[in-house]
């Protein structure tokens, strides 16, 4: 079975400034290309590295990113859009606020409506997505149990955009941002395995030595539920993967 895998393109970065670069700039290249391009974006500490070389090499080249549209991977559940720990805020910090990514193409999980109706606002993200005519080029990170997005151990390679139980683990390693592990959210509504996998292209980037126990699963072994991230290896045409060495250390 492993032979009839579909294998990723693996390039190993000598620091993660490169991976981050080299994934910008296929991204900005894609908005050059494609003025109407629907990305869909992540966030997280390896993202800000992304988005500021996106930033940079936007406003060399005075790309317009006004029609262009976004949907977020993920938002915490019973966050206020406006919070400082919010997604939202976050890609406005990095991304959307300095390229003037209007607010109305710059979409997310309604985590308010996710509280109260969770299979509604489900719903309403995949077919906003739908509607946009599917994402082109999709930016991933990987949690160190192996999650994409907030797919989280035990997760179904036929999952859909829904709102989910946070892993300790995953909860853990968001705990120093809010304060300890007692404030930060314990359930976030995320799109699926399988909404992931019908973009176009994935780009994903995972860096430093807590990543490696995940890489190496995701580049050599089989599907498995505990470990999400390995489905997407197997089932997607246009996987791109950059590491730095710290991340590739287990692999052989």
């Amino acid at each position: 079975m492993d032979k009839e895998r579909i294998e990723p393109l693996v390039t190993v970065h000598p620091q993660s400034i490169q991976g981050a670069a080299a994934v910008a700039l296929e991204l900005v290249d894609l908005v050059e290309a494609n003025p109407r391009a629907v990305l869909g974006l992540a966030t997280g500490a390896t993202m800000v590295e992304v988005y500021a070389a996106v930033v940079a090499e936007s406003q060399q080249r005075a790309l317009d990113f006004s029609r262009v549209t976004t949907f977020n991977l993920d938002e915490f559940v019973g966050l206020p859009a406006a919070s400082e720990h919010s997604f939202r805020t976050f890609m406005n910090r990095h991304l959307h606020g300095p390229l003037g990514i209007d607010a109305e193409r710059a979409l997310f999980p309604d985590e308010e409506l996710a509280r109260t109706s969770p299979t509604e606002a489900a719903r309403r993200y995949e077919d906003a997505i739908h509607g946009a005519g599917g994402i082109d080029f999709q930016l991933l990170g990987l949690g160190r149990n192996g999650h994409v997005g907030f797919n989280e151990p035990g997760a179904a390679a036929a999952s859909r955009t829904r709102v989910v139980e946070l892993h300790g683990v995953t909860r853990q390693d968001a705990a120093s941002a809010f304060g300890g592990l007692a404030n930060t959210p314990g359930s976030a509504i995320t799109m699926g395995i399988a909404t992931i996998l019908d973009a176009r292209a994935i780009r994903l980037l995972a860096f430093g030595n807590g990543k490696a126990a995940a890489v190496r699963q995701l580049l050599r072994g089989n599907e498995d539920a505990a470990w999400p991230c390995t489905y997407l290896r197997g089932r997607h045409e246009d996987l791109s993967v950059h590491l730095d060495p710290g991340a590739a250390q287990e692999l052989s």
